[in-house]
């Protein structure tokens, strides 16, 4: 049976030998007494090796499929742990060996808890970039506008788990996180304009937000909505409202010019004013600087356009009222000034043309104003001039008074009030002397303010200038009768005082005659004559050029003899002074 044995070790050897020995005697021994013929002996001995050999051979097929496979796992090993170094972007492990040793068993347990490790990092490494995309994800998704829908399931790239690539993740959730702070932050913004505006204007903010998207109500417990759709319809909607804002402020502003000058116009009370005080207070400002809440609601707009329609209406009833107040404007500016006042024959018309209906309020009212503003300019431009015919006008009453006063023969008198008459003909004598002097800057004045403007100064539908030169041509002729008749003046002077004298040594009582009230105060007289005379309306005659200034001093020597008489007293003084 030395046949059967196989190099497997001594000890393997010695057990089988023993044990087959001890079974082929029994064999013997059972043959023997069965009587077994050789060849039966021989098959079944033939047999007994075929099967041994064959599993020997099935334990050795085993063995080396064993082999294999803890060869293959060793590989497996060593390649998981080198596409995990790579995949998690490092370059080794501590503690793995470097070099193998040892049996298949001893090398699969020496890189299996290197593995185990490198495993673990991978899951680790795994779990940070899911949450990393899955966070992406999200913040794309609220981003999009897409925070609704079901989110799609993360892939990872397990080929690429290095930190390098976890970082660029990492920036780019970063960079979505700051953009979604910016978007809300937007947002917030324009929610609270539309709130600012929405509280200007007495609108709904919470419906004009709920009609943009839902998700932007507080109330609704939901994401906010940041795509670039909803920033858009918010830029629209706020802008729609400064829109509103500044149509509604500028309708404002016309209503309350528009009841300003209705108010001025009707004289209407404060109480009446006064419900409208904030319309008048937004004249003022700017559409940025209203911010007062419910300062340009539609109900106010409302009301302040029925208001403006009821003082339309009002102001239609009462414009021929309106009117007579602006032409009595008119003619005092034109009184004071003494220029032309339209005559009442056109304002007649006009006062018909409302009754009828034929003419516009407004326009009416406005060619007024600007006839009541021409009127003003010229008078403004008229008052230098016209305060020195004033002065010039006071001083000719004096210079008349004084006139008639040296015209007394009893000026000299002992009567009550005679001294006051002294004194006035002093102050007299002092305004007479400057009257030439006023004279000459008249001329100057009324020269150069026709110059200026290419037209004749007219007073009184006379040209000044025609009555200034007439009062020097007059004034030197009397100047010369008063050289001639100085000589006879001073000798019935005389002859006066020698009558005085013998009165008085005849009467020794002074005399009580007093000056005629007539005589002395006459100039006061005709001087408010001819104040109310030239206050009178002035522009009877059309105006005239320069060139027309002779033809008004005809017009003085031919016509004017009211004016005349105003300005250079009794025409018959001359000829008494003869």
């Amino acid at each position: 049976m030395g046949s059967f044995q196989t190099p497997i070790g001594m000890r393997s050897s010695t057990l089988l030998e023993t044990s087959c020995g001890f079974l082929l005697q029994e064999l013997q021994i059972i043959w023997d007494e069965v009587g077994e013929d050789k060849f039966e002996r021989e098959k079944v001995l033939l047999d007994l090796e075929q099967e041994c050999l064959e599993v020997y051979r099935r334990k050795v097929d085993r063995a080396n499929i064993s082999r294999a496979c803890l060869h293959q796992e060793v590989a497996e090993a060593e390649a998981e742990f080198t596409h995990l170094l790579l995949s998690l972007g490092e370059r080794s492990l501590p503690g793995r060996p470097e070099k193998r040793a040892g049996s298949l068993k001893e090398q699969l347990d020496s890189i299996t808890p290197a593995l185990q490790e490198m495993r673990l990092r991978k899951e680790e490494r795994l779990n940070q970039f899911r949450a990393v995309q899955g966070q992406i994800q999200k913040i794309s998704a609220e981003i999009a506008g897409n925070s609704d829908k079901e989110p799609s399931t993360i892939i990872v790239n397990e080929n690429d788990l290095s930190l390098k690539r976890l970082e660029e993740y990492q920036n780019e959730l970063q960079r979505l996180y700051n953009e979604k702070n910016e978007r809300l932050q937007q947002v917030e913004k324009y929610i609270d304009m539309i709130h600012s505006l929405s509280t200007i204007l007495g609108n709904d903010s919470s419906a004009i937000i709920m009609e943009v998207h839902p998700s932007l109500n507080d109330l609704c417990g939901i994401t906010k909505n940041i795509s670039d759709t909803i920033l858009d319809k918010l830029n629209i909607t706020v802008e729609s409202l400064f829109e509103e804002k500044k149509n509604r402020l500028d309708k404002l502003h016309h209503l309350g010019k528009a009841l300003s000058n209705l108010w001025n116009l009707m004289d209407t009370p404060y109480s009446e004013r006064h419900p409208f005080s904030h319309v008048i207070h937004l004249l003022s400002l700017s559409s940025a600087e209203v911010t007062d809440p419910g300062s340009l609601t539609l109900e106010i707009v409302q009301q302040t356009e029925a208001e403006v329609k009821r003082l339309d209406q009002l102001k239609a009833s009462k414009m021929k009222e309106l009117f007579q107040k602006k032409q009595e404007e008119l003619e005092l500016i034109c009184k004071k000034s003494h220029v032309e006042i339209p005559s009442r024959e056109e304002m007649n018309n006009i006062i018909n043309l409302i009754n009828s209906g034929e003419i516009d309020h407004s326009d009416l009212l406005l060619s007024m104003d600007e006839q009541i503003s021409r009127a003003k300019e010229e008078a403004s431009s008229r008052k230098a001039i016209m305060e020195k015919v004033e002065k010039w006008m006071l001083a000719r009453d004096e210079e008349r008074w004084l006139e008639e006063y040296s015209r007394d023969e009893n000026r000299y008198s002992v009567s009550r009030g005679a001294h006051k008459n002294l004194r006035r003909a002093e102050r007299a004598r002092i305004m007479v002397s400057r009257i030439p002097a006023l004279v000459d800057m008249l001329i100057k004045m009324t020269r150069s303010w026709e110059e200026e403007r290419n037209k004749v100064f007219l007073y009184d539908q006379v040209p000044l200038m025609a009555i200034l030169e007439e009062y020097n041509v007059l004034r030197r002729e009397k100047e010369e009768d008063m050289k001639r008749q100085q000589p006879w003046e001073k000798k019935r002077i005389q002859i006066q005082v020698v009558e005085r004298e013998n009165t008085y040594t005849s009467r020794p009582s002074t005399s009580s005659r007093r000056l005629p009230s007539r005589s002395l105060n006459g100039a006061l007289d005709s001087s408010v004559i001819m104040n109310k005379r030239l206050s009178m309306g002035i522009h009877q005659l059309p105006p005239n050029t320069i060139n027309s200034g002779n033809q008004g001093v005809s017009f003085i020597k031919d016509g004017s003899n009211a004016l005349r008489k105003k300005i250079f007293g009794d025409p018959a003084f001359t000829s008494q002074m003869r």
